[in-house]
């Protein structure tokens, strides 16, 4: 290949598939089987949620409808965010003292328990935690990181200010002249995350399967059958965690998300010249852009580059472009990189851009929407669903527990998502012309 150039075998290739760990032992599921706890969705949350019931001695299956780890839990970026975008104060405004408190505390140490996590179960993830810089791109989203970063640093976040100069010193760009540096922030191998806490459930008990499509789940007395096309599970609990390729097997459920696009491509290992240049401490960096840039290394110390996409094809609408340019305009030492790979996957985003903790029948929990802040926050809502299914208190969880509330015009808001990232992207070149740091 030259540089930046693509064969067709590269694009829509997931990049983690190349680079992850040993894979689960999950099956088809043929038989028809009854457990404690039936988990829809072998991804980050539906497998963390499997480590926390198995350890506490229920007998769990997980399903997946294609393989472990195959939707967003295997192809993010990878990066531990571990803060909202909204304030803590904003927070205690929408969900009153006493849930914020919890919410705001456990945000605090997500990063450090998901690092934990990853000792404790013995996940081969490639984990790195070096720290986040979330930049700005113009004056105004400067202004916005400023108070974001001084709340949450008052509710004892380790955040600092970085000025122009601090700034391209630890990301290595030139594009931005302010940041907050987050140094909880890091990142992980996605898919081998998931990997790694779907073997621990197994090593735990949990039975795994994949290639095995829910089709309907109806209440049998005080139990859920749940049909897939050659088994069946009885369930004392379903527990469904789809999250952006959530379908209709809940009425309503999908429609409480929009299942966003997120793009990116994976460089070539770059020179160890080239690794003192960008990202020299191997941080994380996401900057305030609507179609947002985001940057990390893999462990062989490829670039991993992304921004908001259009659907499941990476290339569609002029993504394959955007990347590009994007990442000559945050590192143009890179205009000669090779580009091996580009791949797509969707991010489900909820108005509010926090994830939703439903109960919508007794015997059913689910979890659906992170909006960007998945590897860190399903690690929390995993925890938290085996707690909440276990049966400890709504008053004593981080998340509250709200009615499935699907979005108004939701069907035709979703066929102009497509059209979302160009415009984004239009007008965060608008930004950079009229609104300059």
């Amino acid at each position: 290949m030259t540089a930046n150039s693509f064969t067709p075998q590269s694009i829509d290739e997931v990049h983690w598939r190349r680079t992850a760990a040993e894979r689960p032992n999950a099956r088809v599921l043929d038989e028809d089987i009854e457990v404690d706890f039936a988990i829809v969705g072998g991804g980050l949350t539906g497998c963390r949620t499997a480590i926390g019931l198995a350890e506490a001695g229920a007998k769990v299956a997980v399903l997946d409808a294609m393989e472990i780890g195959w939707g967003a839990s295997g192809r993010s970026g990878g990066q531990c965010n571990p803060i909202w975008r909204a304030t803590p104060d904003e927070l205690i405004k929408k969900f009153g003292a006493s849930q914020a408190e919890r919410l705001i505390d456990t945000t605090l140490g997500s990063a450090d328990a998901l690092f934990a996590d990853i000792k404790k179960y013995d996940v081969d993830c490639d984990a790195e935690q070096n720290g986040w810089v979330q930049a700005a791109h113009c004056k105004s989203t400067k202004k916005r990181l400023i108070n974001l970063g001084e709340a949450w640093k008052s509710a004892g976040a380790p955040i600092e200010f970085l000025d122009r100069e601090q700034t391209q010193k630890v990301s290595g760009s030139p594009e931005y002249g302010f940041s907050l540096f987050h140094a909880k922030g890091g990142h992980v191998q996605p898919l081998s995350l998931t990997y790694g806490y779907a073997r621990a459930a197994e090593r735990l008990g949990a039975e795994l399967f994949e290639n095995s499509k829910v089709t309907s789940m109806k209440p049998m007395g005080d139990k859920w059958e749940v049909k897939t096309a050659k088994g069946k599970v009885i369930a004392k609990q379903v527990i469904l965690t789809t999250n952006a390729y959530t379908n209709g097997l809940w009425p309503g459920l999908q429609q409480t998300i929009f299942p966003m696009v997120s793009i990116a491509i994976a460089t070539e290992p770059l020179s160890a010249e080239l690794q003192e240049q960008v990202l020299p401490n191997a941080v994380t960096i996401a900057d305030t852009r609507r179609a947002i840039y985001f940057a990390r290394y893999d462990r062989d110390r490829r670039l991993i580059f992304g921004c908001v996409g259009s659907t499941d094809q990476a290339s569609a609408l002029g993504g394959i472009g955007r990347l590009r340019n994007g990442l000559h305009r945050v590192f143009p030492q890179l205009k000669q990189s090779v580009i091996e790979t580009a791949w797509a996957g969707r991010i489900a985003v909820t108005t509010e851009m926090m994830p939703h903790l439903h109960e919508p029948a007794p015997g059913v929990l689910s979890a659906i929407g992170f909006s960007g802040r998945g590897i860190a926050m399903t690690s929390v809502m995993g925890r938290t669903l085996a707690r909440k299914a276990m049966g400890a208190g709504d008053d004593t969880l981080p998340f509250p527990v709200t009615p499935v509330s699907p979005i108004p015009f939701h069907w035709g808001t979703k066929q102009l998502l497509p059209l979302g990232a160009p415009a984004m992207s239009f007008r965060d070149k608008l930004d950079t012309l009229f609104d300059p740091l």
